[in-house]
């Protein structure tokens, strides 16, 4: 479905180049969380994956076509979702008859049940919004444009504590098989429970492209006061409980994905997880 291929950009010619040689493949079907450091270049990723951005050498494919080329078909399958837009200041009934003709998928029925997961009805003035409101809008916009390819960068900024679980529900209650979901975030609470998938990235390298369910049959996640467990775990860090630890789970024991320990050890020690999990899924 998507395939970044040796991709270059910086965005000056002199400026320090924000990937290098940067490849990753995304499957058609689910929600990919995608983590790394401030700078990492997660947000110029996505801009260039919607073809908004021209790299200086390599390519982005979506189904086969350069998404730079922004041929309409290809445009009007992939959304994306910044972390901060500006909405203009009509009812939201003027936006949809402006945009909406874009995406032969878009459905105003599911635009309608979109907006009842967050408290919203379609009689809307988007410039009255709060800027929590507006996102929450232009959030149940984009998804039903139903286009196969959904980019959100920073989804659950601006929201609030109901806010948050709505966007669990609203993602969680409109996945298909068709449809891939990237969300780029440092909130890896509010996304952890959503995820089928995980990206890792860090200096233009991916440390991780792995399902979740590959990620907990190897390793397990859990907390502990023992000293012994602590010392020989993989990575661990301090909690009220002891430590949030993460060891091999050589027992096939049932666990819980903790998102926020699995990017601290794979920051901390990416050969160990480069050893652990298949060198050809990581796409580097």
């Amino acid at each position: 479905m998507l395939k970044v291929d040796n991709l270059t950009f910086s965005y000056r010619r002199n400026d320090r180049r924000i990937l290098d040689d940067f490849s990753l493949k995304v499957n058609a079907g689910g929600v990919y969380g995608l983590l790394g450091r401030n700078g990492a270049g997660k947000s110029t990723l996505l801009y260039l994956i919607a073809g908004a951005l021209t790299p200086t050498n390599g390519q982005v494919l979506f189904n086969d076509v350069n998404t730079r080329l922004r041929r309409p078909e290809t445009l009007s399958d992939i959304f994306i979702v910044p972390e901060e837009f500006v909405l203009p200041r009509i009812p939201l009934k003027d936006y949809l008859k402006a945009n909406a003709s874009f995406y032969p998928r878009f459905s105003y029925e599911d635009l309608r049940r979109h907006l009842e997961i967050f408290d919203m009805d379609t009689d809307l003035n988007l410039g009255a919004l709060s800027m929590g409101q507006k996102k929450k809008a232009f959030m149940s916009f984009a998804l039903a444009c139903n286009t196969s390819l959904l980019l959100m960068d920073e989804p659950t900024n601006g929201l609030d504590i109901p806010g948050k679980s709505a966007f669990r529900r609203f993602i969680a209650s409109n996945m298909t098989d068709e449809r891939s979901i990237i969300i780029s975030t440092h909130q890896v609470r509010d996304i952890d429970r959503l995820l089928d998938h995980v990206i890792i990235m860090d200096h233009s390298h991916v440390l991780l492209n792995e399902r979740v369910d590959r990620v907990t049959d190897t390793l397990k996640f859990f907390e502990t006061a023992s000293p012994s467990v602590i010392e020989s775990a993989l990575y661990s860090q301090p909690s009220l409980e002891g430590a949030s630890v993460v060891t091999v789970n050589d027992d096939g024991a049932e666990t819980e994905l903790n998102l926020e320990i699995l990017f601290e050890l794979s920051l901390a020690k990416p050969e160990i997880i480069k050893d652990m999990f298949n060198r050809n899924n990581l796409n580097q």
